[in-house]
């Protein structure tokens, strides 16, 4: 009989979340008898306790919000990237027992974006201050960004990322969200923030042509920012392409096997109708 091995995704709320559409159809796709993953609801309190109860069939964990610090925090030891970012979306059991933090959010930006086109040197410009955006300034960092800039709603939360991008030697700047407009005429525009905030900007920007967009919401989709960069002719990415390619990195690091790509983005699809998945 094959061991049984198990990995979920942990936040709250969880049910909406595709992730076991994913993982499972790497599974089957890789012929990984005896694998599982579920979803589990869990405040970020909740988390240490619930970590500290898992036995040894336990092979990974995927964390969403609102639990990505929770993670970094219980782990025993933790990626670079995680470390700089102050999150982890990846909690992996090491062969002794101990619990690994990653955050694949990078890598999987950093894969969506590349696959657009984006290459070093670009101007990045980054709508939103929150985790994401994060994630956003340590991608900027592996692609060779020439500079960021944050537009958020706060100055204030702009600045609780500066040790964030010193973390990572990113040259980050501010911009106000009241001339937000101005700011997305970059070579590659990420927007983090959530549904309906952004959607005031698709009548006033003016895109820069060649330019990348890519926004971490994908229902519904396209957003009116989206809608207007498809219309300019930009190469434009959804947080379906970033799900993906997060969602490879962890199942790589769960079951050190290379991730079926295929068979997974084809779940995804099924499962949302996300013809728009690149």
């Amino acid at each position: 009989m094959a061991l049984r091995r198990r990995a979920a995704v942990l936040g709250k709320p969880i049910a909406h979340s595709l992730s076991p559409v994913i993982h499972r159809a790497g599974y089957e796709a890789a012929g990984l008898v005896g694998w599982s993953y579920t979803r589990i609801e869990c405040a970020a309190a909740e988390l240490p306790a619930l970590v500290a109860g898992l036995g040894p069939e336990w092979a990974g964990l995927s964390v969403t919000m609102p639990g990505k610090e929770a993670a970094l925090a219980v782990a025993d030891a933790a990626s670079p990237v995680a470390t700089a970012v102050g999150a982890a979306n990846t909690l992996v059991r090491r062969p002794d027992g101990s619990w690994y933090a990653d955050n694949t959010d990078v890598g999987g930006m950093v894969r969506v974006l590349t696959d657009a086109g984006v290459g070093p040197g670009a101007a990045m410009t980054v709508l939103g201050a929150g985790g994401t955006a994060r994630a956003a300034l340590a991608a900027a960092a592996r692609l060779a960004c020439s500079s960021v800039t944050v537009v958020a709603r706060r100055v204030e939360a702009v600045d609780d990322l500066r040790p964030v991008a010193d973390a990572l030697d990113v040259v980050l700047s501010a911009g106000s969200w009241a001339d937000a407009s101005r700011h997305l005429g970059a070579e590659v525009v990420v927007s983090t923030v959530p549904k309906g905030v952004a959607d005031p900007l698709a009548g006033v920007v003016t895109w820069r042509p060649g330019a990348v967009f890519f926004d971490a919401l994908y229902d519904p989709w396209p957003t009116p920012l989206a809608a207007s960069a498809l219309a300019a002719g930009l190469r434009v990415v959804s947080g379906l392409d970033l799900l993906l390619a997060q969602a490879v990195g962890q199942f790589e690091q769960f079951t050190g096997v290379a991730a079926p790509m295929t068979a997974m983005r084809s779940a995804l699809r099924r499962a949302t109708g996300g013809d728009f998945l690149s």
